[in-house]
């Protein structure tokens, strides 16, 4: 059976990933770092429908967190075949010159470091050389990769870019054994975060709609269904590519 690890799968994009993979016939594994009701919610959602998923806790910035949540995948629903690398957070937000420094290190650690680790631990099961199968990597990186987010979140939009590389230079690396690596690029999404930063910073979606040509921001369901086709097989040709779920917003 095909085995997924959302990280950050307990709300938002990643919950939706969650619920959309099982009902595609994954078992799923919901990580999270804090939110375990909100975890287990969408884990007896699936339950409820039919599927199979556990939930478990690791700071996907903690090599040691990341070795436990895949130890326990492998025992409790067998080799991981997916992963979506989802977890990630605001930086310290404001101008570079306003820049809070540990905020943005701990910001990097989630977001650019995290998905190295869940990779590694992924590609040590999947890999041919490693007795793997094979299978697939979907990176979740962010339309500020591109335009920068000048002016409040620049150190975000850096951390995203560096995933929008890592997701190039992986996919070439492990194309020979198996595995597919590609990444998904939201536009300003209706989340949890995107409604935090929306009440700190209220012009920011009048702002962004009015640059995005399809005129409205997008749901979590926009982005869960282009992971779940990068992760079927409908996309086995389909590796290192970048995907632009943003209305218009940016583009290659």
């Amino acid at each position: 059976m095909s085995v997924l690890v959302v990280t950050g799968g307990s709300r938002g994009i990643g919950a939706d990933i969650c619920r959309l993979g099982a009902s595609r016939g994954f078992s799923v594994c919901v990580n999270y770092a804090n939110s375990a009701e909100e975890a287990e919610c969408v884990v007896d959602e699936i339950l409820g429908g039919g599927g199979h998923a556990i939930a478990v806790q690791a700071d996907v910035s903690v090599p040691g967190d990341v070795d436990t949540l895949f130890e326990r995948v492998d025992v409790d629903l067998g080799p991981v075949t997916g992963l979506v690398n989802n977890a990630g957070i605001m930086g310290s937000g404001g101008t570079v010159d306003e820049l809070d420094a540990e905020l943005t290190r701990h910001m990097f650690e989630v977001n650019t470091l995290g998905p190295f680790l869940c990779a590694k631990a992924a590609v040590r099961r999947m890999a041919k050389r490693h007795g793997g199968q094979g299978g697939a990597i979907v990176n979740i990186s962010s339309a500020a990769a591109k335009h920068g987010g000048p002016g409040s979140y620049v150190d975000y939009a850096a951390s995203k870019a560096a995933v929008d590389t890592f997701t190039n230079g992986l996919a070439r690396e492990q194309a020979g054994e198996g595995i597919r690596v590609n990444c998904i690029r939201p536009g300003a999404i209706l989340t949890e975060i995107s409604k935090r930063w929306m009440t700190d910073h209220p012009e920011w979606l009048g702002s962004v709609v009015a640059r995005t040509p399809l005129g409205r921001p997008g749901e979590v369901r926009d982005i869960a269904s282009a992971a779940l086709w990068l992760l079927s097989d409908e996309a086995n040709y389909v590796t290192g590519a970048i995907l632009d779920v943003s209305g218009g917003w940016v583009t290659p």
